[in-house]
């Protein structure tokens, strides 16, 4: 199992390496058979107006999946301690699921309830943030709605980016407010302002509420 640690607005000193190195692999030790890399991202922030200074964010590739968890607290230590645990329950969820797909058969209709599109922006024109701090790249294979649902839960974001198999067209589902998960879709303009989806309209999508972790 290869493991990296990075650091923002901090050195990496040899404690603290040595502390990662036994709080996580002790995390992962159960999971190494589905664990290829992990990456640490250790961050002091200078804001002095912010009281979760010090946050610790591990991602795994497990498989071809991306699991993560990020926490913060006023000691690097502590979040070191918090963010282990976290991720060693994210890695036991994910474990089940696999387990629950090799005994269950994978449902080929997926519920989907079809609503208006949204008009994001109005007559605002779209602008990036004056300053990209972070920027990711990684790999997206064709999936279905459910299985980017399943990832959403995984990487711990509010969105998940991916390419929808049904259209290869990039896709967005996230939570929303009310309960719930949504998706957007591209909007195609030769269609009167409906998308390329099966439906031509973003879609609500009907799937399980997201567990507590």
């Amino acid at each position: 199992m290869k493991l990296v640690i990075h650091g923002k607005n901090i050195e990496i000193t040899d404690a603290i390496r040595e502390y990662v190195h036994q709080k996580i692999e002790k995390a992962v030790s159960h999971f190494q058979n589905i664990t290829n890399e992990v990456d640490v991202h250790l961050s002091v922030a200078r804001n002095p107006r912010i009281n979760t200074r010090q946050a610790a964010e591990v991602t795994i590739y497990a498989n071809g999946n991306v699991i993560r968890a990020e926490e913060s607290s006023e000691n690097l230590y502590a979040s070191i301690d918090l963010v282990a645990d976290k991720i060693s329950r994210q890695l036991r969820k994910y474990k089940e699921r696999r387990q629950e797909h090799k005994t269950q058969p994978i449902p080929t209709n997926e519920a989907v309830v079809a609503e208006p599109v949204a008009d994001l922006i109005g007559d605002r024109t779209p602008e990036l943030p004056g300053e990209v701090v972070r920027t990711k790249y990684f790999s997206m294979p064709p999936m279905t709605v459910a299985e980017a649902q399943e990832q959403l839960q995984l990487v711990g974001h509010d969105f998940y980016m991916f390419r929808n198999a049904e259209t290869g067209e990039i896709n967005v589902i996230y939570e929303r407010n009310h309960g719930g998960y949504g998706v957007i879709q591209p909007r195609n303009p030769n269609t009167n302002g409906q998308t390329n989806g099966k439906n031509g309209k973003t879609a609500n999508v009907a799937v399980p509420e997201k567990s507590k972790v």
